[in-house]
């Protein structure tokens, strides 16, 4: 699948600003997610902290949960932007593998530029996936 400039662009603004909303008041860090599933609806997210540090949610995971959600599952790219272009976690990688490891994943930071493009599969090499679960 390739991407327009434009696309691209239009996916960056939308994290950028969904990370407005983030709720970050202990690490000050939002974060903003872009999810284009391939009917092409998009859904975004941000991360959401809690005092009790290990219930927060990351932005990639809020987007894709929102997505699952509405019946979609199947995702061609995912813009993730932060102050400073930073890459999803582990978690959230190994959640995007779950629906797709050809997914494209841009990173983004707060001016809005795009930092890098890779996919999944580039982001979590021989990731754990629902085929090693058949035997």
């Amino acid at each position: 699948m390739t991407l327009s400039n434009t696309e691209k662009q239009a996916l960056i603004d939308l994290a950028n600003e969904a990370r407005r909303r983030a709720y970050v008041p202990y690490s000050n860090y939002p974060v903003g997610a872009a999810l284009r599933t391939k009917t092409g609806r998009i859904y975004t997210g941000v991360n959401v902290e809690n005092a009790a540090y290990p219930q927060t949610m990351c932005a990639e995971r809020v987007a894709i949960f929102k997505a699952v959600s509405e019946g979609e599952t199947e995702f061609e790219v995912i813009a993730v932007v932060t102050n400073n272009g930073g890459s999803p976690c582990g978690g959230c990688r190994q959640v995007m593998a779950e629906f797709g490891l050809d997914a494209i994943v841009l990173f983004g930071n707060g001016e809005g530029q795009l930092v890098k493009e890779t996919t999944v599969n580039e982001l979590l090499p021989e990731a754990f996936t629902p085929k090693h679960l058949v035997t």
